[in-house]
């Protein structure tokens, strides 16, 4: 559970509001700035919950003294006013997040728990170890064979050089563990550190994210937003799956990595950020710029330093390593008391070709650890693998002819993501998902609009232009659409 420390003027009812929300045990008051300094010096908390609004001095300079004791501490405002100015210029001095009196205990909690998701991110140390601790750690990369050697030199000579790092590798590698280890090891070790999934977030908000924008921006956009480069200034952001990214915003990025310089959305100020930017992909990115997909210029931008992780079926007996590494770690996590992992079990592990790499291996060890009985782990509590052994993954990109094929009929999305768990044998399960829903969602809307893009857009609440572009992107050609006089 967080240590909460909540430094606020109202020990009766916003304490109260917050006690409800944790253990009383984990929350931790003080009434005004200078006990609520001396309180964080003395025991370090999980997250901070500050009043912009205190009666000895104000929120923001006792933020500045909280940041300059620990700035991976991540600090959320309470405020009263709802015009947000001071909040927002919290947001731009590196605060979390915010949150308005009268207190949304639910929206708190959540609010809390990915302060605390990112805080142990920064904190939970990476581990480079090249043979079996005694006691595993759950944020390490172990190996021995020469691929991972050259990792752990190439992290080691790049971490203290402020530049741009471009991590490859197929998902489920450990490319965000790379990222961390990287940044633990940098000259920014101590200031903040945030990971983003390109291809987690919705187009039409990645940008807002990143960049922030202006009130009035787009339909919503009812004030001014902080995106995470202004608000992470002075510390590191890696960009998973950059890949993904829109080529829209891929010119912005561009910018931000020459000049350090961007304008949020729907503004025209310039604001100036000091963030080092470290992406990874599991593209072969060389092969989305031949296809358009992705920015030449920001590919060389990226790859001033880039490492590549292999794939789990090429590390050889680095799959044994790490196979007792998860047995010992599940079965401390699960109750169990599995000692040793009995030959047979390892050949099969060892035999198999790993599509889904380090992530499948847990599931598989998980599941199996779960099943077993006694000490050992036999071949019997392993779920059904393949008897192939060196078989490619899936490609990231459908085959034209399959992108070209007619949508569904229906949407039934629990019935495709279970088939492909079933299996094992996916990849890139979200991406495959989102374009299986994609494909139906849009021909479903266009068909419904009987082929106008304005309305059809609308209905979406995207622009045409993304519209458009996200058909192209699934090989969805219309033969005819209808548009309103405006379009001409």
């Amino acid at each position: 559970m967080a240590q909460v420390l909540l430094i606020d003027d109202d020990p009766l009812f916003i304490a109260e509001q917050v006690r409800q929300a944790f253990p009383t045990d984990s929350v931790k008051v003080a009434a005004n700035g200078a006990d609520g300094i001396a309180s964080f010096r003395s025991a370090r908390p999980d997250v901070v919950l500050l009043d912009l609004q205190l009666p000895d001095c104000s929120g923001l300079d006792v933020y500045e003294e909280l940041r300059a004791l620990d700035a991976r501490v991540p600090v959320i405002f309470v405020t009263i006013a709802k015009t947000a100015d001071t909040a927002i210029e919290a947001m731009k001095r590196g605060a979390f997040n915010y949150v308005y009196k009268p207190i949304d205990l639910q929206q708190l909690q959540t609010t809390v728990q990915e302060a605390m998701d990112i805080a142990l991110r920064m904190r939970a140390p990476v581990a480079l170890q090249q043979s079996l601790p005694e006691l595993c750690e759950d944020d390490t990369l172990f190996g021995t064979c020469p691929a991972m050697l050259e990792v752990y030199k190439a992290i080691g000579l790049v971490a203290h050089q402020d530049v741009t790092v471009l991590i490859t590798g197929e998902s489920g590698t450990g490319k965000e563990l790379v990222a961390r280890a990287i940044y633990q090891h940098s000259a920014r070790s101590k200031a903040p550190y945030l990971a983003l999934n390109c291809a987690a977030i919705p187009e039409n908000l990645l940008e807002s994210d990143l960049f922030g924008h202006e009130k009035g921006a787009f339909t919503g956009a009812d004030r001014r937003r902080i995106g995470k480069f202004e608000q992470y200034s002075g510390g590191t952001i890696m960009l998973d799956e950059i890949g993904d990214m829109p080529l829209a915003l891929q010119a912005k990025v561009l910018r931000l990595l020459q000049e350090q310089t961007f304008e949020r959305m729907g503004g025209n100020e310039t604001v100036r950020t000091d963030v080092r930017l470290i992406a990874a992909t599991h593209r072969d990115l060389q092969g989305r710029v031949a296809e358009d997909k992705f920015r030449l210029d920001l590919y060389y931008r990226l790859g001033v330093f880039t490492i590549h992780l292999p794939p789990l079926r090429e590390r050889g007996d680095d799959i044994a390593l790490l196979a007792q590494h998860y047995v010992q770690r599940f079965s401390r996590q699960l109750g169990r008391s599995i000692r040793s992992v009995a030959a047979e079990t390892m050949d099969r592990l060892c035999a198999y070709h790993w599509p889904g790499n380090i992530r499948e291996l847990q599931n598989v060890l998980k599941q199996a650890v779960l099943r077993a009985q006694g000490v050992t782990l036999l071949p019997s509590f392993l779920p059904p693998l393949s008897d192939r052994r060196s078989t490619p993954p899936p490609p990231a990109d459908p085959p034209p002819e399959v992108a070209r094929r007619p949508a569904p009929a229906s949407c039934d999305v629990e019935r495709f993501v279970n088939e492909r768990l079933i299996t094992l044998d996916a990849t890139d399960l979200y991406a495959q998902t989102r374009q299986y829903v994609d494909r139906f969602l849009l021909t479903a809307t266009l068909e419904r609009a009987q082929g106008n893009f304005r309305i059809a857009a609308g209905l979406l609440g995207i622009s045409r232009q993304t519209m458009r572009g996200r058909l192209r992107a699934l090989g969805i050609s219309v033969g005819h659409s209808v548009e309103l006089d405006e379009d001409a």
